[in-house]
């Protein structure tokens, strides 16, 4: 981006930037209190395990490997947003402990604490690129909703995730869809119809089918 031109000469363009900058705060807001929803949905569905060795959509996981994963993504939150690079980071992450709701209260307010404690405007290293704050924001948000489907239909809970949640979260998928397709990281889209549920066609483009 070239300099900006002087604020006397282009007072339209002076609000234009406070504008867009507003609507930039207002959307990573609605992301942290999606971030919390998710968070809540989540912890649900954890008060209800009884089999911590039962399989789930994710076939190589069983639940207690699920929420294992979960909890971890949450261990990197706070590290991650300070500033640390990976390989540092990695270095300061705590071994899990075997009581993994204690574990996840314990992180899950960690990680929100430190998602509302944090500037939209720093960036953020991942293990694939340096993101922005809300990019790392909504994928956190898009893999809790993801694995609470995934917990949800492993123990036999209600899978019904909030409507609020499914609608932001295709936002992240939908538009990479061909890609993710492509990535190896999901099984196969599995085909539904274009008037199916929305949260039956965001599970479907991550390959699981709840059908």
């Amino acid at each position: 981006m070239g300099a900006l031109a002087p604020l006397g000469i282009v007072p339209g363009l002076l609000l234009l930037l406070l504008s867009n900058r507003y609507r930039r705060r207002t959307m990573t807001q609605d992301w942290l209190e999606l971030q919390r929803r998710a968070h809540q949905e989540f912890d649900q569905r954890l008060a209800e395990i009884s089999d911590w060795d039962a399989s789930t959509p994710a076939t190589e996981w069983t639940v207690r490997d699920l929420v294992r994963h979960v909890i971890e993504e949450q261990q990197w939150v706070p590290y991650l947003l300070a500033g640390s690079s990976i390989a540092v980071a990695r270095k300061e992450l705590e071994p899990l402990r075997d009581e993994l709701r204690a574990e996840w209260q314990l992180y899950s307010f960690a990680a929100t604490t430190a998602w509302e404690a944090t500037s939209p405007d720093i960036m953020v290293q991942l293990s694939y690129d340096t993101v922005t704050m809300e990019e790392y924001l909504r994928e956190q948000v898009a893999d809790v909703t993801i694995h609470t489907w995934d917990l949800s239909r492993a123990i036999g809970a209600e899978e019904t995730i909030d409507a609020s949640l499914v609608e932001a979260v295709w936002t992240v998928f939908e538009p990479q869809k061909e890609t993710l397709a492509a990535s190896g990281l999901f099984a196969s889209p599995v085909p539904v119809p274009d008037d199916a549920p929305l949260q039956q066609r965001l599970l479907a483009v991550t390959g699981r089918d709840p059908r």
